[in-house]
């Protein structure tokens, strides 16, 4: 996986008003924390942390934090565990990070990125892409940035599923096998069309089928008188 360097320094102050004046001098609160490791508080550049998450995976890539404790530097490997965004500015507001050992495995969603034009939309059909991440465990120097698969021998009607990923030696898929990740299927419009005109034609045929009004007539010649 990609490694992101990215500078942080440590912090001793906590608490809502800390953190909203960190923002206001442009700095994100974060936490770097991990097994059996002592947790660190953190404040990172908002600009800095904007930019690896818009122009980076930084949710399948490694983060190189440098980490500045008054006079000492120290580095840490780490992934961005969890992110929390202000949904009005759309900004960050605080960050966690969690330190990777390379020599211990480690869970991570990977990101599946479809390769190809399936035989079935050129057909007509329309793929539908179900799921989006793959769940895997493994030793960080073996896991990829991202799952590629490649779709375009798929049919209308077919599919591929999670048992049909083949990932590298010493990767562990923790999905279900039979979960389905893309297929392509036929489109819903033909569908929904080829069902108007055929309840189009029903009523047209009831129609003729259905008997003439029938009219009262007047007797006509004149009455026999008894």
């Amino acid at each position: 996986m990609k490694t992101i360097k990215l500078k942080a320094e440590a912090r001793t102050e906590s608490g809502k008003g800390f953190a909203r004046k960190l923002r206001e001098e442009g700095f994100v609160p974060a936490v770097f924390y991990g097994y059996e490791v002592e947790s660190i508080m953190l404040k990172v550049s908002s600009a800095d942390l904007i930019k690896v998450i818009e122009k980076e995976r930084s949710e399948t890539s490694f983060i190189k934090l440098s980490i500045k404790e008054g006079d000492k530097k120290t580095e840490k490997i780490s992934v961005i565990k969890d992110i929390q965004i202000d949904t009005i500015k759309r900004k960050p507001i605080h960050v966690d990070f969690y330190e990777i050992k390379m020599d211990r495995e480690v869970t991570l969603d990977l990101p599946i990125l479809l390769i190809g034009d399936p035989v079935g939309v050129e057909a007509g059909g329309e793929l539908q892409q179900v799921k989006r991440e793959l769940k895997v465990s493994g030793l960080p120097s073996a896991i990829p940035e991202a799952i590629e698969l490649d779709i375009s021998a798929l049919e209308i009607g077919n599919s591929i599923k999670v048992g049909d990923v083949k990932l590298a030696e010493g990767i562990k898929c923790l999905d279900t096998e039979d979960g389905v990740i893309a297929t392509v299927a036929t489109k819903r419009v033909s569908v929904l069309v080829e069902a108007e005109e055929a309840e189009e034609e029903a009523i047209e045929g009831e129609e003729k089928e259905a008997p003439g009004e029938e009219t009262e007539t007047s007797p006509t010649g004149d009455e026999e008188n008894i």
